[in-house]
């Protein structure tokens, strides 16, 4: 299979958008008005792929100052942030499955981009996971947080590395069409996201590893 072979740029449109409304909640929730709600739905909805395509392929203008659609997305997040952020607030359970999702097409869509400009497997994935996280890292530097990114926590950049693993994995070693891999590798990672939210998976301190016995004068 061809690695020019792109995706349908449906698949980028619709990452922006989960992701634009995420940020148009927290946003929402900490207060902003309308010029900060849309900005914090912007920067999370494309700030993966602004670092994909300015730091990593560096193929010219980013995909979303060179098509429309993607402006329409990050307005149609504010818009369906706004009315739906009191629903979203009762129910975590949205908000999260909303993140899973544009997780997983976020993850897949840098890993086959990467894919197509060349770039090896191993850096393919790693684009695809800066991809699905950059705009998050992104959202939380801006509003002052701590990024997510960064701290111990349920399984979130462990479960998009599996999943473009297994996206990179299905599309080279089975030869599945394009699109029917991608939605493989994004119901795994969505379903592995869901299942750490449910059962509360986490990562843990690098603090608390003991690397053999270490004398009470050095603790």
């Amino acid at each position: 299979m061809s690695p020019e072979f792109l995706l349908p740029v449906e698949f980028d449109l619709g990452a922006v958008f989960l992701f634009a409304l995420t940020g148009a909640w927290v946003a929402i929730r900490r207060g902003y008005d309308i010029v900060g709600v849309f900005t914090l739905a912007l920067v999370a909805g494309v700030g993966g792929g602004l670092m994909r395509d300015g730091l990593f392929l560096q193929h010219g203008t980013p995909a979303f100052m060179q098509d429309p659609r993607y402006i329409y997305a990050v307005l149609a997040a504010t818009l369906v942030g706004a009315a739906t952020f009191l629903v979203a607030q009762r129910v975590e359970r949205l908000v999260a499955a909303v993140d899973a999702l544009g997780l997983g097409i976020y993850g897949v869509v840098g890993t086959q981009k990467a894919l197509a400009a060349g770039l090896t497997p191993a850096a393919a994935i790693l684009v695809g996971v800066l991809n699905a996280t950059g705009g998050g890292l992104i959202r939380d530097v801006l509003v002052r947080e701590e990024p997510l990114l960064l701290k111990p926590g349920q399984y979130s950049v462990l479960v998009v590395l599996a999943g473009c693993i297994l996206f990179n994995a299905v599309l080279h070693y089975v030869g599945l069409p394009m699109s029917t891999a991608a939605w493989c590798a994004i119901g795994f990672v969505f379903t592995l996201r869901m299942l750490a939210i449910q059962f509360n998976w986490q990562t843990g301190s690098m603090r608390h590893l003991r690397w053999g016995r270490v004398s009470d004068d050095n603790r």
